[in-house]
């Protein structure tokens, strides 16, 4: 009977093979805790999911200078946003995975039926696009950078307050 032994060069190739899946699996995992993210909290507003998608350490830093700290944090801006459009629907156009970050491109829609950044209810359906990188830990997001189109927005709610900070 011949016993099989495993060369250095083989051991090394099945290590590779075993971190390249390893690696895939988590870059794939994190995939699917953004698109969750974006699916059941933010079009749907179902807050339940966030304590399991969201790290207690959560930072959001947008591009207007606004900044989310913890569950709570994301809850409330989750809140606020679906009091203005109560409609808000967030479809993901592109996602990108590398180490422990995600990048998404999404389109975000939303009829504005409760005050926004100071400005009353306009009814208007507004569309605009959205970048957000994602850095996650222990299979929750830990933190996010936003870049909504703030300026289309605004114009788009035809609203003399364009450039001014809003508040979540």
């Amino acid at each position: 009977m011949k016993k099989w032994a495993l060369g250095p060069i083989t051991l090394f190739t099945v290590c590779l093979l075993g971190c390249s899946m390893m690696r895939a699996q988590t870059l794939s995992a994190n995939k699917a805790v953004v698109l969750r993210s974006e699916e059941e909290l933010w079009s749907k507003g179902n807050l339940a999911v966030a304590a399991k998608l969201y790290s207690p350490d959560f930072v959001c830093h947008f591009v207007d200078g606004i900044e989310w700290k913890g569950l709570n944090g994301i809850k409330s801006a989750v809140l606020s946003h679906r009091a203005s459009f109560p409609d808000w629907d967030e479809k993901v156009e592109d996602i990108i995975a590398e180490g422990d970050r995600v990048v998404i491109r999404i389109t975000s829609t939303g009829t504005q039926r409760g005050k926004f950044a100071g400005i009353p209810p306009t009814g208007r359906k507004i569309t605009i696009e959205e970048f957000h990188i994602y850095r996650l830990a222990g299979g929750r997001i830990i933190e996010q950078w936003g870049m909504p189109d703030v300026q289309g927005l605004m114009t788009q709610l035809n609203a003399s307050s364009v450039g001014k900070k809003r508040t979540p």
